[in-house]
């Protein structure tokens, strides 16, 4: 069976189609929550509550508006936000309207890490950094729309970013 025909049998409750679909995307969903979650155990509860909503949402999904990866693995990032904004705590406003003063991070050593070490780096950050810096530079997010996901201001979402990349400097320091 093709996707478009998992989609189309899964809009009509067929579990089959739901399971195979299920099975298709759990990895990379979960590797979704636990980029923004600590712990598996958060990032099984997480993708418990997409996966409730991607199911019974999925007929709302339109092939013409985008690929079912992307539909759903959105849904996913935003029941992992969801799960932050009760927690997140650590978030202070800070205004950062002329940012002359931050540092130059745009050579790094991230590109000399593996997945695997980088990802327990990001991993370590704080709720908040981890949060912002997952947003920002994995999923492509600007901080206008951090912003509103997270119910902080710009400011502190390009405070959050700066952090998070001087927090990985200093930990790429010991390691290199």
């Amino acid at each position: 069976m093709t996707e478009v025909q998992l989609i189309k049998a899964a809009k009509k409750n067929q579990r089959k189609a739901q399971s195979v679909l299920y099975d298709t995307y759990k990895r990379k969903w979960f590797s979704i929550c636990l980029r923004y979650l600590k712990g598996s155990t958060d990032a099984e509860d997480a993708l418990q509550n997409a996966l409730v909503k991607i199911f019974s949402n999925i007929k709302t999904f339109d092939a013409k508006r985008g690929s079912f990866n992307a539909w759903s693995s959105r849904i996913v990032v935003n029941e992992c936000l969801m799960l932050l904004r009760g927690r997140i705590h650590g978030f202070k406003h800070v205004d950062i309207d002329n940012q002359q003063h931050l540092e130059d991070l745009s050579e790094s050593p991230l590109d000399r890490l593996s997945a695997r070490e980088l990802t327990a780096l990001i991993s370590a950050l704080p709720t908040g950094y981890r949060a912002v810096f997952n947003l920002y530079v994995l999923d492509g997010y600007n901080h206008r729309e951090i912003a509103e996901q997270l119910g902080i201001t710009e400011g502190t979402s390009k405070s959050q970013l700066f952090k998070a990349r001087r927090m990985l400097m200093e930990k790429l320091e010991v390691l290199i």
